[in-house]
């Protein structure tokens, strides 16, 4: 469905979301989310354009690429290497500070077909490529930046594909946590980031880049619905949600989306929840 006025990309037919929306449920409430299905079904969802026969094209080149690694070729030292020189050195994978303006940055089967992306995505590459040749290999959700991991506590070597992968010393990890955070690198922040959470941090960058756009709230809106439907999602997600889609126009869904998360929120706090039901009394004020 094209707007005139808008720039791509453009959602999905309503029934092809729907389709897509089920399948991601599906997949973030299994045994074992795939991360990769779940980001191409974020791209699906965000990018009409994208359709089955592209989605695969994406797993294939995530499979093509794992291929060209060499077979097992030593520790995390030696896995780290191998991979920055295949992704980062030949293929070319990296990040710029422009990259955090646009949205494709944020969409898998665009980073793979640009060879940029967020920090998040980028690893996102860098986790399945490697996991397909075997690597002992894992996210890092390090505070404003995420990076990759390889081999166990005791031996492990960080690399950030951002910057084409190169290997972090200690103290490259912790001026990247003092630069985000102001405060020192902590143990408990080297933990491996499960792929629901590196899915939940690749759709609240998607909801930043559209609440900078307030003409793109339908982008905004979709990453939320998707967010939603992740077990154990924050409920201010529905306040979000409620907002967004009074900011839409569409009044009676956003006050009903509003009142439902006031109550949610009135038992913990009451007079909050007294001023999102005032946000829903205004919402469906407008329709006069």
């Amino acid at each position: 469905m094209r707007h005139p006025y808008l720039p791509p990309p453009y959602p999905p037919r309503p029934e092809r979301s729907a389709e897509l929306r089920q399948r991601f449920a599906e997949e973030a409430r299994s045994e074992r989310p795939d991360l990769s299905a779940l980001c191409l079904l974020i791209g699906a969802e965000t990018d009409g354009s994208l359709d089955e026969a592209g989605i695969d094209a994406a797993q294939a080149e995530l499979d093509r690429l794992a291929g060209e690694l060499p077979y097992r070729p030593g520790g995390p030292d030696a896995w780290a290497e191998a991979v920055r020189g295949l992704l980062g050195d030949r293929y070319g994978f990296h990040g710029t500070p422009g990259d955090y303006q646009r949205l494709e940055s944020s969409l898998l089967h665009e980073v793979l077909r640009r060879r940029r992306g967020l920090p998040i995505l980028l690893s996102v590459v860098w986790l399945e490529v490697a996991r397909r040749a075997g690597a002992p290999v894992y996210g890092v959700a390090l505070p404003g930046h995420f990076v990759v991991g390889f081999g166990t506590a005791a031996e492990r070597v960080l690399a950030d594909p951002f910057d084409g992968g190169r290997v972090l010393t200690g103290p490259d990890a912790d001026l990247l946590v003092v630069g985000a955070t102001g405060a020192p690198l902590r143990p408990s922040m080297l933990q491996p980031a499960p792929p629901l959470e590196v899915v939940q941090r690749v759709l609240n960058n998607i909801r930043a880049w559209a609440a900078a756009r307030p003409e793109r709230s339908d982008v905004g809106l979709r990453a939320v619905e998707l967010a939603l439907l992740i077990p154990s999602h924050p409920a201010r997600l529905r306040y979000e949600r409620g907002q967004l889609l009074v900011q839409r126009g569409e009044f009676v869904a956003g006050a009903e989306e509003l009142a439902a998360y006031a109550d949610l929120i009135e038992v913990v706090d009451e007079p909050a929840a007294g001023k999102v039901r005032q946000e829903a009394r205004i919402a469906r004020a407008k329709l006069n």
